[in-house]
């Protein structure tokens, strides 16, 4: 029987509930469809880096890159260590080390969930691109503390980088509908983003079959509120890619259904999948945190590991689940009670 090992980083606050929830869910569909999931748990995290003073260990990227997928649960306890910390110990040494640099969210309206706008036939796949850009950690502060104290916060865009998630994109949207919305503000960055907006067109002449389309961020935000359904895939740099996924999230009913995956297009390192909506320390507690996310990051696993049936299965098993009213509601329902009908519908 194929088997695939599962790194599981369950992570901060509601993580762990979500990922125990969603792996029960993934082991069922896995065995209806003849193969078998092989987690191994890591306990990395805040409190992990509170005992030890790393969120990882010094060995954590070498031990990782065995597994065939990683699956994260949330990551992060303000509170306790600065998000700084959490996320440049954690997250992005993932991401940069594996060369995830295709960052995927899909937004859309779930069956019987309702969103906050008037539009509802939607279905928006957003490109983020997820190893340079805004996010390269370039920079550095002088003087600090003092009135002539001076930060500096470098993007760095390499040809390389915009060109491969371009092209990723590229070919999302010609798998779709094919219409591709470039994001930048060129107008007013005159040398990465108009950097961005010339390879757009360049590379648009190999996609002679997808209609490209170049916004500016801020037009782009009101376009995703006022007439999400004109939007097919959108690709944007790091830090607009963030953004406007948490909108994404905002328009398809909240964070409890905002599912995303880390991909390595080449394969050659493992892709990590999460939900987005982060570890949410002040419900932790409370056992009403909404599975669906990080069992769709799920699907996107299976999906990306070459197991179409299996991932079909559990996207169908979600909108069943809404279908019936059960977990379209933030705090409705209980997590233990969402998952018990996710897998009655499996």
């Amino acid at each position: 029987m194929k088997t695939y090992k599962i790194a599981l980083i369950p992570g901060d606050g509601i993580g762990r509930d979500m990922i125990a929830a969603a792996w029960s869910v993934l082991q069922k569909a896995a065995g209806k469809r003849g193969f078998m999931l092989d987690g191994t748990e890591f306990p990395w995290s805040c409190a992990f880096y509170k005992e030890t003073g790393a969120m990882m260990p010094a060995d954590g990227i070498a031990t990782l890159r065995g597994f065939d997928a990683i699956l994260l649960g949330a990551v992060g306890w303000p509170a306790e260590v600065s998000d700084a910390v959490s996320l440049h110990g954690l997250l992005l040494p993932i991401r940069k080390n594996f060369v995830q640099y295709a960052n995927i969210r899909p937004h859309r309206l779930l069956p019987g969930v309702q969103g906050p706008l008037r539009a509802a036939a939607f279905d928006i796949l957003c490109i983020r691109e997820n190893t340079e850009g805004e996010y390269s950690g370039a920079g550095g502060r002088i003087h600090q503390g003092t009135s002539d104290e001076v930060a500096v916060e470098t993007s760095i865009f390499t040809r390389k980088g915009v060109e491969r998630i371009l092209r990723f994109a590229f070919e999302q949207a010609r798998a779709r509908r094919g219409k591709l919305a470039s994001v930048t503000k060129s107008n007013a960055q005159k040398y990465s983003m108009v950097f961005w907006d010339e390879i757009t067109r360049q590379l648009a002449q190999d996609y002679t079959d997808v209609e490209v389309t170049s916004y500016h961020i801020d037009a782009m935000a009101a376009r995703m509120v006022m007439a999400p359904e004109t939007l097919d895939v959108v690709v944007a740099s790091n830090l607009f890619g963030d953004i406007l996924t948490d909108l994404g999230a905002a328009i398809q009913g909240g964070l409890g259904f905002a599912a995303s995956a880390n991909i390595n297009p080449e394969r050659s390192a493992p892709s990590m999948f999460e939900p987005v909506h982060g570890s949410a320390p002040d419900i932790a507690h409370l056992g009403i945190a909404n599975p669906i996310a990080t069992v769709w990051s799920g699907a996107m696993m299976l999906e990306h590991l070459g197991e179409q049936a299996a991932a079909n299965a559990v996207m169908a098993a979600i909108e069943a689940t809404t279908a019936s009213g059960i977990g379209t509601v933030p705090g409705k329902d209980r997590t233990d009670a969402i998952t018990a009908a996710l897998l009655a519908a499996i």
